[in-house]
């Protein structure tokens, strides 16, 4: 069955106003509900607060452990030898006869075995592995040399052959004069590294587009649909990975996504979704952002623990024929990114899903000129981030119709639904839950009588001393991730990125809270956020310095 797989302009349908709605209305009713049932009974409203609380307990000490197990799981991914597990499959015969009598019993080996077995025994069923080819996207807006430079540079220099890598800028005609100079001097530069180097401009103002990343990449993709057919290349061997400006692939990246594509027979129906880690600049970010930047590479580390629930973000990568099949990206969002799990899965009817790929793309933390720009820039960042609450209606509009028009079973499709509004009301509510939250049944305990109410703040004090093992865990596990200190900074610093833990409280609430209230409520009143704020990557000098 095909569906429409774009978001709605203009007029919607009750039920899609409703689902816009519900996010901000459960949000906002669950702190207001905390107020009401402390005014009725403070022993009630103490229950429910911690019961809250409770959950935020559980939910720390499970990031603590997944945070640990996800970094050694990409340790182990990042010792594999990607290279030589694809020479492997290029005569898995020989090579299953050759290794089925070592001593290893790694996961990573005893698995490869296991494929080298299985391609051995059916020829004809993958793909050659001397044939794949991998298409880089780089959308750009207005960046300069500088920073698409080292991002071409990190392409040029993965294991995986230059000569199967389709490089394509794709900038924006709104990006001017200077962009279109950058571009220029990029495929001067790089001319004859890549089996083809594309500038790609996208035009302003196509209809039917919001001024954002979707339509740039679509433009793009659509290019290279075409461009594939003119060269008589076969698109169901290549893989698309889409990339910001600032993203620098780990050397075994493409080479471990070709792996996987080549290994799963399902390939044309799953994307590709490596760990994102905010790590290119985190010594030069002032202190707020490292926060936001470590923090939010942790989730990415965990969520690759947790490939039932995890959806594309940032950087992703998926088959061209998969693409070009459901029209690429949607060009009516912009949350591009999470939005393609969704517009994937109804594409596909259920059947697809998100393989993660243990191998990083580092990426920029938000840097700006000034410390004041960069703790707005940051702001604007996440707050784009949040906007992906709009998937509750997208996805609630597609599960809650008739049988016949719904394109995932309800058994399947409500879960994802449940977790997808789960995770945005917990964005909003969490930290001033978590902050404030032991107060509100003292306040209200207006008679002063209940000791329940009375002892409620102590107790929660415990509650969260108990969950900031969680964040003791997290500090220790982040000064593994870090990149080597660079020579202009002292080894004060390393003591900073200690200290900067202290502002968890204060980045949560602004950052976190703050930033999905507005989404949300933006979402309740109709104020669609239709425009993509570019975030500024600044390069600094050795003389800039950030606290």
């Amino acid at each position: 069955m095909r569906i429409n797989l774009e978001i709605p302009q203009g007029k919607r349908t009750r039920l899609y106003r409703f689902l816009e709605i519900l996010p901000g209305l459960i949000s906002y009713g669950a702190i207001i509900l905390l107020f009401i049932l402390s005014w009725l009974d403070p022993i009630i409203g103490s229950i429910y607060l911690f019961a809250l609380i409770s959950a935020t307990l559980v939910k720390a000490v499970s990031t603590a452990y997944r945070t640990v197990q996800g970094y050694k799981v990409m340790e182990r991914a990042g010792r594999v030898d990607w290279r030589k597990r694809m020479e492997d499959l290029e005569n898995p015969h020989d090579a299953y006869e050759r290794l089925h009598d070592d001593n290893s019993k790694s996961y990573h080996f005893l698995e490869h075995l296991e494929n080298l077995k299985l391609m051995a025994a059916m020829p004809g069923d993958y793909p050659d592995p001397t044939k794949t080819l991998h298409v880089i996207i780089m959308a750009a807006y207005n960046e300069g040399i500088e920073t698409l430079g080292p991002s071409v540079e990190a392409i040029k220099k993965t294991t995986f052959p230059n000569d199967r890598i389709i490089f394509a800028l794709a900038y924006e005609e709104r990006g001017g004069e200077a962009m279109e100079k950058t571009a220029k001097l990029l495929a001067e530069k790089y001319k004859g590294v890549f089996k083809d180097l594309l500038l790609i401009k996208h035009p302003a103002d196509l209809p039917g587009e919001i001024v954002g990343k979707g339509p740039n990449l679509t433009y793009a993709g659509k290019e290279i649909a075409d461009y594939f057919k003119k060269k008589h290349l076969p698109a169901d061997n290549a893989i698309v990975t889409s990339l910001d400006s600032d993203n620098r692939m780990a050397p075994k990246y493409l080479d471990s996504v070709a792996y996987e594509f080549i290994t799963h027979p399902n390939r044309q129906h799953l994307s590709y979704q490596p760990v994102s880690l905010f790590m290119n600049n985190i010594w030069d970010a002032p202190a707020p952002t490292r926060v936001i930047a470590v923090s939010n590479s942790f989730f990415n580390v965990i969520s690759t623990m947790r490939p039932h629930a995890l959806r594309n973000f940032a950087s992703h990568s998926q088959p061209l024929q998969a693409l070009e099949a459901m029209d690429f990206w949607s060009k009516r969002t912009i949350v591009e990114d999470g939005h393609q799990y969704w517009r994937s899965l109804f594409f596909f009817n259920g059947d697809y899903s998100v393989l993660p790929i243990r191998i990083p793309i580092y990426q920029d933390a938000v840097l700006d000129e000034t410390f004041w720009k960069t703790v707005k820039a940051q702001f604007i960042q996440v707050r784009r981030w949040y906007y992906g609450a709009s998937d509750v209606a997208y996805v609630g509009s597609k599960l809650f119709v008739r049988r016949e028009r719904r394109p995932v079973p309800f058994r399947k499709l409500f879960p994802k639904f449940v977790r997808l509004l789960d995770g945005h009301i917990t964005l909003a509510i969490l930290a001033p839950i978590v902050a404030f939250g032991g107060w509100v049944p003292t306040v209200m305990n207006l008679s002063g009588r209940s000791m329940v109410a009375f002892n409620l703040p102590n107790v929660v004090s415990v509650v969260e001393t108990f969950a900031s093992i969680g964040l003791i865990v997290s500090i220790l596990v982040s000064f593994r991730m870090l990149p080597k200190r660079p020579a202009k900074y002292k080894k004060g610093k390393s003591l900073l990125m200690v200290a900067q833990w202290i502002l968890m409280p204060i980045t949560s609430i602004l950052y976190q809270s703050i930033a999905a209230y507005y989404a949300q409520t933006r979402l309740m009143f109709g104020k669609y956020m239709e425009k993509f704020d570019v975030t500024k990557k600044v390069i600094k000098t050795r003389e800039q310095k950030h606290s």
